[in-house]
């Protein structure tokens, strides 16, 4: 009876908090989601595994190393999050599985990439208001470009105490855009504004797509040298892909890569989430911020692709400027989504991808810029 009640006192079952059980259904409900329904599961199954791995009792996956023992298998992993790695590698698969052909060949979808990162801002005085300091609240805020690399990235910098809730909250909202973003797309555009249908776009040549890339990264890095690390590695994706004579690095960073750093990450975001440092006041505040910004962003750039619409005679759907926001290339296809249910002859997927590039080119932008006043 000894052996046995000491051994009972080794299991989790015998330590286990009421917290713990309450993020392990979380993690599993996250699961469903991912499995079930279908949301952004490359993204929410490794994140629900890490929630669930870490907020198990005795597993210690995320214990520190000391002087007489190791760390845990997953604070290893994180470090890779925690010193700013991963994210510019996503970065530099992303570049290399994206057409930035929609950007070139129209230059005006720039501006509604721009005006969805206004999300970005407006939250950041929200979050001055509710208390965080000037770090913190430009970390929270970069959750409304609805992109999960750059706001890890950014959080790595200037507030790695808020990486767990800050990367879970800015995930979760990315992997719930096609629920989010149609109910504020329809409330605030017409069926008319719907059912517009836009001309094709021009073809642009291969020497285009090979100038852009290279051209941004110094144009860009000019301007703003703290971006580098984002702009660069995008860029440098995008010029393999178009260069055309690297096809194999190409593909390693399009399929294995991506993949690879995808499971890393995610799977050590979520283990940031344990139950001490998720179940605060601080967390629900960053979750609620998180939805205004990625709301507030949506919003000003279906409202400027509505300006745009009316400067340009009716020849632009205002739709597009809700895939401003960087959630490549989910936005977009949303946008695809919206604009067929109105009009069935309605193929919108190029000309949202124009805006959906500008927002990747333009979180990153706003990124190099708060880390230039805060770093």
């Amino acid at each position: 009876m000894e052996l046995l009640q000491e051994f009972w006192k080794t299991t989790g079952f015998y330590s286990v908090v009421p917290q713990q059980i309450f993020m392990i259904l979380l993690a599993c409900f996250f699961l469903y989601l991912a499995i079930k329904k279908g949301y952004e599961p490359y993204l929410l199954i490794p994140i629900s595994v890490g929630i669930l791995l870490v907020n198990l009792p005795g597993a210690n996956l995320m214990a520190h190393p000391s002087s007489n023992e190791n760390g845990g298998l997953l604070y290893y992993l994180y470090q890779g999050t925690k010193l700013g790695i991963y994210p510019p590698l996503i970065f530099l698969c992303l570049g290399a599985s994206t057409d930035f052909g929609p950007v070139i060949s129209n230059p005006r979808s720039l501006l509604l990439g721009a005006a969805a990162q206004f999300g970005i801002f407006f939250t950041f005085f929200g979050a001055i208001m509710l208390g965080f300091d000037g770090l913190e609240a430009a970390a929270i805020s970069i959750i409304g470009g609805a992109d999960g690399p750059t706001a890890l990235y950014l959080t790595s910098k200037l507030a790695p105490h808020l990486l767990g809730s800050i990367g879970l909250a800015a995930y979760s909202y990315m992997a719930l855009v096609p629920i989010i973003q149609p109910v504020i797309m329809r409330t605030l555009t017409t069926k008319e504004e719907r059912q517009i249908k836009m001309e094709q776009l021009r073809s642009v040549s291969k020497r285009e797509k090979i100038i852009f890339p290279i051209a941004v990264i110094i144009f860009v890095i000019f301007l703003l040298p703290s971006a580098a690390p984002l702009i660069g590695m995008l860029m440098f994706g995008n010029l393999i892909k178009e260069s055309g004579v690297v096809p194999k690095l190409t593909e390693t960073a399009t399929n294995s890569l991506m993949y690879i750093v995808t499971i890393l990450l995610g799977i050590t975001v979520g283990a940031k989430a344990d139950y001490v440092t998720f179940m605060d006041w601080g967390t629900i505040k960053i979750f609620a911020l998180g939805i205004t910004a990625f709301a507030v962003g949506t919003a000003t750039g279906v409202l400027f692709g509505k300006l745009m619409c009316k400067l340009t005679n009716g020849k632009i759907n205002p739709l597009i400027g809700a895939a401003g926001v960087s959630a490549v290339p989910m936005a977009a296809r949303v946008v695809q989504k919206v604009g067929r249910e109105e009009n069935p002859n309605n193929y919108l997927l190029m000309h949202a991808m124009g805006p959906n590039v500008a927002g990747v080119i333009g979180s990153a932008v706003a990124a190099g810029v708060l880390l230039m006043f805060f770093q």
